[in-house]
């Protein structure tokens, strides 16, 4: 691999970080801003809650990141429909099940090399270039998280913080 490809590698990857990095922030910083009652609560039968929306995330990130090189992302002990079942008692028990998926994405982004980007990965039985599964993967929680963070403002109501720049206030 030539230093280019290497350094474009690494750079790639260092992005990857970031963004998960950052979605992971905003979706704490959402639902910190919420009681542990206000993350049970769906606005309606077909939407899920806050609690419901981190459950699948960290499910699918364990699935999908553990020995991510290696098995398809869809591992065998994955139950789906489970993810949607609110069982949770406490808010720890949410925050630990969450932080438990993205340690497995964590640490399995950390152990990849440049020279991995273009190797195959399966998910689903898809063939996938391991840098279309980082997109693929960032796509998909960048979507779950916007979806928590909108639940958590209208939950929130006038007590919510902005976790951007304020409306009004971007000069």
């Amino acid at each position: 691999m030539s230093d280019i490809h290497e350094e474009l590698g690494r750079a790639v990857l260092e992005g990857a970080e970031e963004m998960f990095r950052a979605q992971k922030r905003m979706a704490e910083s959402a639902v910190r801003q919420i009681t542990f009652d206000q993350m049970k609560i769906a606005l309606d039968e077909e939407s899920n809650s806050a609690a419901v929306i981190m459950k699948h995330l960290s499910s699918a990130m364990r699935s999908r990141w553990t020995d991510f090189l290696t098995t398809d992302g869809e591992k065998a002990w994955r139950d789906r429909d489970e993810e949607f079942t609110d069982r949770y008692t406490s808010r720890e028990e949410v925050e630990k099940d969450w932080e438990a998926g993205w340690n497995a994405l964590f640490a399995s982004l950390g152990k990849l090399r440049p020279v991995d980007l273009t190797a195959n990965v399966t998910i689903r039985d898809e063939p996938e270039t391991v840098i279309g599964a980082i997109h693929r993967q960032l796509s998909h929680y960048g979507y779950h998280i916007g979806q928590l963070v909108i639940l958590c403002r209208t939950l929130a109501g006038p007590d919510w913080s902005t976790l951007t720049v304020p409306r009004s206030k971007s000069k």
